[in-house]
């Protein structure tokens, strides 16, 4: 599976940041998180919460301000701005001209037997170009598997499902009504129209995911939303863009993440609780339904309540109540 899904445009750096007196000019290959970009890689550094990446980013060139310039490597030509988020979408619009919008897959057709010769499909099912579905798996009636998606072997996809963007490993459910690889909420807002913020990232489902219905899981804005091994979603969850699941996790119906957290591996969710964005979950962490996180858990605790706090300064509050 290619690293993105959309109509990549081959640019080179200097057509890019016309405006600006760069000294580099070389042939732009993708643009990644600091930790993840290479020396042709356009990058961007937003927030000192990023600093450690900052500091060993490979990438050729970053998007940043004059306050956070000084955390750069020498190497990395620094690109100053005042609105990074912005001046990033404008990039990945130059490059990903259609990843802002969710076009309809023109590809679509019925599956033919002859290439899934051992996967079963109910009534309806249309299949987009260089899909790729493994040995045993099973297509519930009235789901759309759009282009480029991958399946493993022992899936098992209910009826009424939407997927693009996305790769699934093996032995993964997915029940029916679900929403799988779509574009994120993102946009930067403007005096007269915002801005949308292309999404040209994936999500991954790891093998032995269990996901009930009419869940909603958003594909990437930069880098990917991962589900983890072992995972379960109860029904009615909602996966915002560039969220990272652990392992072992069991999710309560209707919790919602917010974009760019990330949960650690053997977390227990409760219903209705709701994560904020560019959070960090620790592992073996249980949080009580309802609850709003808006800071960070480190590992092995339970919480509950908003904002939610230990279970035992949770307690005590109400017993004082």
């Amino acid at each position: 599976m290619s690293s993105n899904f959309f109509l990549q445009k081959k640019v080179q750096v200097k057509d890019i940041f016309s405006k600006f007196n760069i000294k580099k000019n070389f042939k732009v290959r993708d643009v990644k998180s600091l930790h993840l970009a290479k020396k042709t890689d356009i990058s961007f550094f937003d927030s000192i919460k990023y600093k450690s990446d900052a500091l060993s980013t490979k990438a050729g060139i970053c998007i940043t301000t004059k306050k956070l310039e000084p955390f750069l490597p020498q190497q990395t030509e620094k690109i100053l701005v005042s609105n990074v988020l912005f001046e990033l979408a404008k990039v990945l619009k130059i490059i990903y001209p259609n990843a802002d919008i969710d076009y309809p897959d023109m590809s679509l057709n019925k599956p033919k037997k002859t290439k899934f010769k051992n996967v079963k499909f109910g009534n309806n099912v249309l299949i987009g170009k260089n899909v790729k579905i493994g040995k045993n798996s099973i297509i519930g009636s009235n789901s759309i598997i759009e282009h480029d998606v991958s399946l493993g072997n022992d899936c098992i996809i209910g009826s009424g499902n939407i997927i693009k963007n996305t790769m699934i490993c093996n032995r993964v459910v997915i029940q029916d009504n679900c929403k799988i690889g779509q574009k994120g909420f993102g946009f930067i807002p403007l005096k007269d129209k915002n801005f949308k913020f292309p999404h040209i990232g994936k999500v991954i489902i790891n093998d032995d995911v269990e996901i009930a219905s009419s869940c909603t899981i958003d594909r990437g804005s930069i880098d990917d939303t991962v589900i983890g091994k072992n995972t379960y979603l109860d029904n009615q969850v909602h996966i915002a863009h560039n969220v990272k699941i652990g392992s072992n996790c069991m999710i309560a119906g209707q919790v919602g993440f917010a974009g760019s957290s990330k949960i650690g591996n053997n977390v227990s969710i409760g219903g209705q609780a709701g994560i904020s964005g560019h959070l960090k979950i620790g592992n073996n962490v249980k949080i009580g339904g309802g609850s709003g996180v808006v800071k960070d858990i480190e590992d092995n605790q339970i919480i509950m309540g908003y904002p939610a706090v230990s279970l035992k300064n949770f307690l005590k509050k109400n017993k004082e109540k």
